[in-house]
């Protein structure tokens, strides 16, 4: 878990002071120090025409650089001749280029991610859809089981991940959510869910789940069966196909599992399809003690789960143009979600702080690496949205006075900006202590 939460917070904090870095060289600013991590330097070179110390530090968590800065006396010219190369001396609108570059290094490092998991391709959950009861909303609106979900609100789909981004999309901007879709004889209708529902969603839950839409799994067929459980007993073989309990039919797997462990101790009358023959095996679940006092029926048998997969690819140009409009709207959802907690429309629950990043950082290193550097990227965003923020002492706080000073002519005061800076500080405090809790709370 710590590794994974280095492997990604690292590079990315890195990759942001990049950014500053290369748009000071081009404004012509002299940088002192590029460090990799933070604390006492352990290894240092300079390098360079302005011999630029290039430095190691001992936290490997991100990086900064320093800059030739008259407001503080570590930094500032020690020559008259450095004068022009100075950050305050230069322009306003290379103050702002340098200020907004480290952002931008992690919207281009996003881009640059989910384009190239575009071109290799990655492999996803179809967006077919299991049977849903008569009650959900999407039932309702026209949607049957089986069936698969080609375009939301004129947006092509493909992938279960995708249907969900767009349902949220409309959650968030508050509209219907039309569905266009293939029957599974090769038909195409269209179905819409109303903007009263879709709005009335919880964009912080499962979103789809709350509409009646689950992933379409196979038939509840045996995989395999454990010697001495009550699957083996009752006479259940591999391959077999559950077709009905009790005379109620199973549309999947998932209707198999479910029913029994809602028996526990009970005799189920199971309907199985082998060899083309038709059987029925009485079986008794075994009773298993979970936690808050309920219990649990179990067979000892694996049954199939496994979703119907589609493989996403683009070709470069598309890859680019899709991974352009993911960062967009990722970055502008997460915009979005910000104002509906300060609203209270969200609750701020959702605030998460280091330790559920190395939490699912971990999960997601051991889910392989296409999943974990699609977490980079969405982490990516989330960096430069958050250092977007016009709160003092982060670079959208820079970026506020700066904007100011082209609207007024002139620098904000020095006792004003040093104000600013106290609350600026207070608030990340604030928010860090928020997160801290958040973390602490969903791990007890």
């Amino acid at each position: 878990m710590l590794i994974g939460f280095v492997l990604a917070i690292g590079p990315l904090v890195t990759f942001h002071e990049f950014g500053h870095y290369v748009a000071a060289r081009l404004c012509g600013v002299k940088v002192l120090r590029f460090s990799f991590g933070w604390g006492n330097v352990v290894w240092s070179r300079r390098a360079g025409p302005d011999q630029t110390e290039w430095a190691i530090s001992s936290l490997p968590i991100g990086g900064y650089v320093s800059m030739l800065d008259s407001r503080t006396e570590k930094t500032a010219p020690k020559d008259p001749s450095e004068y022009p190369r100075e950050f305050t001396r230069k322009n306003v609108w290379q103050r702002i280029a340098i200020t907004g570059a480290g952002p931008l290094a992690n919207f281009i490092l996003a881009i640059a991610l989910f384009a190239g998991l575009f071109m290799y391709g990655v492999d996803e959950p179809a967006a077919r859809l299991r049977a849903m009861p008569e009650t959900a909303a999407v039932y309702q609106a026209g949607v049957r089981g089986g069936d698969r979900v080609s375009a939301v609100n004129g947006t092509p789909i493909a992938s279960w991940p995708e249907l969900r981004w767009e349902i949220v999309r409309a959650a968030v901007d508050k509209q219907a959510a039309r569905l266009d879709l293939v029957s599974a004889s090769g038909s195409t209708y269209s179905a819409t869910i109303p903007a009263a529902i879709v709005e009335g969603l919880k964009v912080d839950g499962d979103v789809l789940d709350a509409l009646g839409m689950q992933l379409w799994r196979p038939p509840s067929q045996i995989d395999k069966v454990i010697p001495g459980g009550a699957a083996a007993a009752a006479g259940l073989r591999s391959g077999d196909v559950v077709t009905a309990i009790d005379g109620v039919a199973l549309a999947d797997g998932i209707g198999l599992i479910d029913a029994v462990r809602a028996a526990p101790g009970r005799s189920l009358q199971l309907t199985i399809r082998r060899d083309g023959r038709q059987l029925v095996l009485p079986v008794t679940p075994e009773r298993i003690d979970v936690k808050g006092g309920k219990a649990q029926g179990k067979i000892q048998a694996q049954v199939a789960q496994a979703p119907e997969m589609v493989r996403v690819t683009s070709d470069p140009l598309t890859a680019i143009g899709k991974g352009a409009r993911r960062t967009w709207e990722t970055a502008t959802m997460t915009l979005r979600m910000i104002g509906r907690m300060l609203t209270g429309e969200v609750s701020l629950k959702n605030v998460t702080g280091p330790i559920t990043i190395a939490d699912v950082a971990g999960q997601a290193v051991q889910s392989g690496l296409i999943v974990y550097l699609e977490f980079i990227a969405f982490i990516s965003i989330s960096l430069g949205v958050m250092n977007l923020l016009p709160i003092p002492v982060l670079d959208g706080g820079h970026l506020l006075y700066y904007s100011l000073e082209v609207l007024t002519g002139r620098p904000l005061p020095e006792r004003i900006i040093a104000m600013a800076q106290t609350v600026g500080v207070g608030l990340v405090f604030m928010l860090m202590a928020l997160a801290f809790f958040n973390d602490i709370s969903r791990l007890l």
